[in-house]
């Protein structure tokens, strides 16, 4: 052993650099199909516990199951030497296992009592199970003993002694009479953890002969029970001597008299007392006292406070049971008897030891060759255990040495470990309180890749939840998972997803796009597996229309809709409930998007929710169902409720309090909701606060709290009128003070004046301060320093300047706050800057290259950050235009840390002075050197003006003066003219150019009386500028134009059609009019009175316009209609016999009969039944006569 652990020199740092280089764990696999063929050493897998108790009745179940590959064979020992199991006839072996089982009928079972050991073998190693030891169960008898008579005097305290006999395991003790029943325990009277009756002071009634303690034994099932004791209670003030001395008692407790008297303890005497409980176990500690009145126990612990959450109490308070307790429960608890009189009380020293337990117990190790591995056996206790180490069951001083193993303590080295060296590894730890053994087994393996999830997996994800692929895989080394989407792209670890050291792909908040094929391959050195995996990303399922609160008149049908959007792909089913359970048989119409109730009765009220279901997801909704009786009442009035009342405050404590109200009346609408409100008396009083809100069926709220608030409460109701009046305040409640929970907000840390540096906060209300006196810790440094933190308290400000700062360095920043209790969280630090001032330099190598006559773009180099002195803003370019000396100096402002910019809109054929400033939050710095450049030349802008001047018939002057803009040496002119007619067509275009000093130019040989357009440029060598244009007449000829006057502009014509068309609105008025007068009449009739000759052909000297035609089909015969003439303006006028009347459609041949009646389409065709033109009708009214000439 000592050869094995030697500590080696720098182990630790031999330990670290192991530790870096190894290989971590390989788990097997429980997959039968890799188990299956895979070398394994044992494993124990079933064990009896270490101590094991045996009823003599039954047979001997001793249990040792082990894996392995190949499958492993057992040996037993028992007490520590070699247990021959097949020469022993009452004992076998169970096939394939190393269980056992001993027959102990007819035998003395004491003779197999004792430790016991199993060792599970293969070719690959050795397992150990625990050491078992046996022992027999006993249930002895109680010694015969004589229990005397007891005489106590009335008021007095009294132990009565059960003193059970030692049983295997201990036995369950109670006291019953000789009707075996239960004697009543309280507060007076109870049973000690040692089976002891007490009575913390005896009454007249505790007089009784049949005080019987009984002792159960658990394994055997047996009772045994004491001698009775007889127990008489006397009022020793009734009695005189002489009958005091006939009563003929042993015992005869006299200790004090029946009056009352203050608390002392009975159990455990004396001021202290001590006890010692093992980690994890239970701990139980008891008083008990007596006195007059019967004394209350309470529990306390000096220093700390009680394990609420693992405290119980029993026996009316006497007895307090800690559970799992661990070193922190260690301590000195005091336990305090009061009554009215006065109290006691008594220390009981509790010191916690520990049995080894496992902080990190070693794990098999799977390696390949070459490979390191490493097996850690962590363990803690009280006192701190031993660790020993076996390989196979041997101990490492006895086991063959290893070069490969190094131990140091609780770690084992395997380095380079070699195909052959697999090994089963023990590893004991024991103190005076016990012990624990573990095995691990060391399994060198070389085995290629194997993907172990099913393969073409299809998963299934609604859209904005996590979807796991899964790729467990198993080789030996452990094999690397790489993930492929669609087979192109890599996945790796992301924002967006995560791959898990078990090969699992998650993907955090899944969308439809990551719907796709997926390819997990699986790597080592042996070879490569893959697996396809499919996910499919579905929409949510939503309800979008839910179902409404009804009111629906019994008999009538009530109907709840519910509308649902999912995912196409799957197929939702509708639940529907009614109170949360299912619907009850009969009246219940269900379809996919509502529910019908036929004939609804009372019995239908209730909620009813929708609940739609998909194989991944679901939604659902409810409403109520009211019933009225019928018939309903003319109107039912919806009021807000009545306001809560009876508000009750129970369960209070530093933070939180219980709050109960009684609702008011709903007024024929349901309560939505419940809000709660607070009044802070001490920081805001007669302000209302939320707190929080209640569902509209409770009537109970818990209430988080804050420190140093003084509390009112009040609910208001709200149903969906509105909400009620709020209820009657509650009973003041105040919180006691507290450290603050939080710091103040929005901290801000700047310089607004060179050094200094301004630090700026929201402070904290009154409400959130949790106590008086509350300030403010300021503290600052330097940011990327090792400077320690500089601080300062202020008072309840929020702003605090710190003076003497460098320019315009990064500070780190934190504000906490603080009170008369203590302080607040620790804050969070906020980064700023020290005041800043203006610029130091200014760019350098500033360089301008000129790209055309109107765009320069210049370069600069930027100016050191130190010399910014301030939060760098940009960089402003200033320039200007040397031939304009009263023009302003034009400014462009690059933001950023620039270091180029462009120059739009310049001047052509210009000399330009050009500057460059640096900008910070502060200003500007100094200007760089002046620097000139130059545009070239650009074409002109357009002439001054251009005015025509001294028109004649064939002549006209032009004048115009030179462009405001040369933009570079003026060439010349150009200018082009044409006529324009009287229908504003354009004649060929002329074109004259002169020289820049020519300004004026006389053109001949020109029309008279003709509209002339002029257009002029001015050129430089770059080319023309912008046209300037101008129109003129020449001089008309007056006797042409006497003759071409237009007839349509003059007066005398727009007066005469003005009136012809007002003329003919009126005849064709009055033509209605009559015709509705008419009634029916036939058109032959009418025809044959008006035998006219035909109408002659009309003269243009008539005023008239030529021959009017009828408006017939060319088939017909051409002929004009009979008493009618039509105006050159289309309009029908009507003769004296208001015979007929054509209509004028938009070449339609649409016709009335003669009595006005309409009998034909816009289609052109002719009437073929001629005698139907006889049939009468009723004559359409004149606004409908009106509309079809429209």
């Amino acid at each position: 052993m000592d050869r094995n652990r030697k500590r080696v020199p720098g182990f630790a740092a031999m330990l670290l650099i192991l530790l870096s280089h190894m290989t971590s764990a390989l788990e097997v696999p429980l997959d039968p199909k890799v188990l299956e063929g895979l070398p394994q050493p044992p494993t124990i897998t079933l064990q009896s516990p270490k101590d094991y108790i045996f009823d003599p009745r039954e047979n001997i179940v001793i249990h040792c199951e082990a894996k392995g590959k190949p499958h492993p064979s057992f040996l037993w020992t028992r007490n520590g030497t070699h247990f021959e199991v097949e020469k022993d006839s009452k004992v076998l072996m169970k096939p394939g296992s190393g269980t056992l089982v001993i027959d102990i009928s007819g035998e003395k079972a004491e003779a197999y009592e004792g430790t016991y050991q199993c060792t599970a073998h293969n070719e690959h190693g050795t397992a150990v199970s625990n050491s078992i030891v046996i022992r027999q169960s006993r249930s002895p008898l109680w010694s015969k003993e004589r229990n005397e008579a007891i005489a106590v005097q009335m008021g007095g305290s009294l132990v009565l002694k059960c003193r059970p006999p030692a049983g295997l395991p201990p036995p369950v003790i109670f006291w019953m009479d000789n009707n075996f029943q239960r004697l009543p325990l309280d507060q007076r009277v109870s049973q000690a953890l040692n089976g002891d009756l007490y009575f913390s002071n005896v009454l007249p009634e505790d007089t009784r002969s049949d005080y019987i303690c009984y002792a159960r034994f658990p394994h055997t099932q047996t009772i045994q029970q004491k001698q009775p004791i007889s127990v008489t209670v006397l009022d020793m003030q009734t009695m005189n001597e002489t009958v005091a001395s006939l009563y003929n008692f042993t015992d005869f407790y006299v200790d004090s008299p029946d009056g009352e008297r203050r608390p002392r303890f009975m159990m455990p005497q004396g001021a202290t007392s001590t006890k010692m409980v093992l980690r994890g176990e239970t701990l139980e500690l008891e008083c008990i006292a007596d006195g007059l009145p019967t004394p209350e126990i309470s529990w306390q612990k000096d220093g700390g406070e009680l394990p609420s959450s693992r405290m119980s109490f029993y026996n009316y308070k006497k007895t307090l049971k800690v559970s799992d307790v661990n070193e922190a429960d260690g301590g000195d608890y005091r336990c305090t008897a009061t009554n009215n009189l006065g109290t006691a009380h008594h220390i009981i020293k509790v010191t916690v030891k520990a049995a080894p337990f496992w902080v990190s117990a070693p794990r098999n190790l799977i390696l390949a060759p070459n490979e390191t591995g490493i097996l850690t056996c962590r363990v803690n206790g009280t006192p701190k255990p031993l660790i020993t180490w076996l390989v196979n069951g041997v101990s490492l001083e006895n086991a063959p040495e290893d070069h490969s193993r190094k131990v140091d303590d609780d770690t084992v080295i395997l380095s380079n470990v070699q195909s052959g060296s697999s090994a089963v590894y023990q590893c004991n730890a024991s103190n005076e309180f016990g012990y624990l053994m573990a095995n691990a087994f060391v399994n060198v393996l070389a085995e290629p890749p194997r993907v172990l999830s099913p393969p073409n997996q299809v998963y299934q994800v609604i859209t904005n939840n996590p979807a796991l692929l899964h790729c467990a895989s198993f080789g030996s080394p452990i094999p690397a998972i790489t993930w492929f989407k669609d087979s192109q792209t890599s996945i790796k670890s992301g924002d967006s997803y995560v791959i898990h050291e078990n090969g699992t792909l998650e993907i955090i908040v899944a969308q439809p796009v990551n719907s796709g094929k997926y390819t997990c391959i699986a790597t080592n050195n042996l070879g490569i597996k893959e697996n396809h995996v499919k996910l499919e990303v579905k929409e949510p399922t939503r309800i979008l229309k839910q179902p409404e609160y009804k009111v629906v008149q019994s008999g009538m049908s009530a109907v709840f809709e519910c509308k649902v959007k999912h995912d196409p792909t799957l197929d939702p089913t509708v639940t529907w409930l009614k109170d949360n359970r299912e619907l009850p048989d009969g009246r219940f119409e269900v379809n996919m998007e509502s529910l019908t109730i036929k004939n609804v009765t009372e019995e239908d009220e209730g909620t009813y929710t929708c609940i739609m279901n998909t194989t991944l997801d679901q939604d659902s909704a409810s409403a109520m169902l009211t019933v009225v009786e019928a018939p309903p009442p003319p109107a039912i009035v919806y009021e807000k409720p009545d306001p809560p009342t009876d508000l009750e405050l129970t369960d209070q404590t530093e933070r939180s309090v219980h709050l109960t109200w009684i609702p008011g009346d709903e007024h024929n609408s349901p309560t939505e909701k419940f809000l709660i409100q607070y009044e802070d008396l001490l920081h805001q009083p007669g302000v209302w606060i939320n707190l929080t809100e209640a569902s509209g069926t409770s009537t109970t709220a818990q209430l988080n709290l804050s420190p140093y608030v003084y509390y009112s409460f009040r609910v208001l109701a709200m149903n969906h009128v509105g909400y009620s009046h709020p209820s009657q305040p509650s009973s003041q409640y105040r919180t006691n003070p507290a450290a603050p929970d939080e710091n103040p907000s929005d901290v801000e840390c700047l310089g607004t004046m060179p050094g200094d540096l301004v630090i700026s906060w929201t402070p904290l209300t009154g409400f959130q301060a949790n106590g008086p006196s509350l300030e403010y810790k300021v503290l600052w440094r330097q940011k990327d320093t090792d400077e320690d933190w500089s601080s300062q308290n202020v008072g309840n400000a929020s702003e605090f300047v710190v003076s003497g700062a460098p320019i315009y360095v990064p500070y780190e920043v934190k504000v906490q706050a603080l009170n008369d209790y203590g302080n607040g969280p620790e804050p969070e630090v906020v980064i700023g800057h020290s005041g800043g001032d203006l610029p130091l330099s200014a760019p350098e190598s500033v360089q301008i290259m000129v790209h055309n006559s109107t765009l320069a773009e210049v370069h600069w180099e930027p100016v050191s950050f130190s010399s910014v002195r301030g939060k760098l803003q940009g960089y402003k370019v200033y320039y200007r235009r040397e031939e304009d000396t009263e023009q302003q100096e034009l400014v462009l402002t690059f933001s950023g840390n620039r270091s180029e910019g462009r120059l739009p809109g310049l001047q052509p054929y210009s000399t330009y002075n050009l500057t460059i400033r640096v900008l910070n939050n502060k200003g500007e710095g100094p200007p760089s050197p002046s620097q000139t450049f130059k545009t070239p030349e650009g074409v002109p802008g357009p002439p001054s003006f251009l005015n025509a001047i001294n028109p004649s018939l064939d002549t006209l002057t032009l004048q115009w003066g030179p462009p405001a803009s040369n933009n570079g040496r003026l060439a010349g002119y150009t200018l082009k003219y044409q006529p324009v007619n009287n229908t504003n067509e354009l004649g060929p275009v002329k074109v004259m150019t002169f020289l820049a000093n020519e300004t004026t130019t006389t053109l001949g040989n020109l029309n008279s009386s003709m509209l002339y357009k002029f257009y002029l440029s001015a050129k430089t060598i770059k080319g023309s500028g912008p046209v300037i244009t101008e129109e003129a007449f020449t001089v008309m000829d007056t006797t042409v134009a006497s003759r071409q006057v237009d007839i349509a502009t003059q007066g005398w014509f727009i007066g005469l059609m003005c009136a012809i068309a007002l003329l003919i609105l009126v005849l064709l008025i009055v033509c209605f009019i009559k015709r509705n007068k008419g009634g029916k009449y036939p058109v032959k009739e009418k025809e044959d009175a008006h035998q006219d000759p035909e109408i002659q052909p009309m003269k243009e000297d008539d005023g008239t316009f030529g021959e009017y035609r009828s408006m017939e089909s060319d088939t017909e015969d051409h002929k004009p209609l009979k008493g009618s003439r039509t105006p050159s303006n289309g309009t029908v006028r009507r003769d004296e016999s208001d015979d007929s009347l054509v209509d004028y459609g938009e070449g339609g041949d649409g016709q009335f009969n003669e009595d006005g009646s309409f009998i034909g389409q816009y289609s052109g065709k002719k009437e073929k039944d001629t005698h139907e033109g006889n049939e009468s009708s009723e004559a359409p009214s004149p606004v409908n006569a009106m509309n079809s000439f429209v």
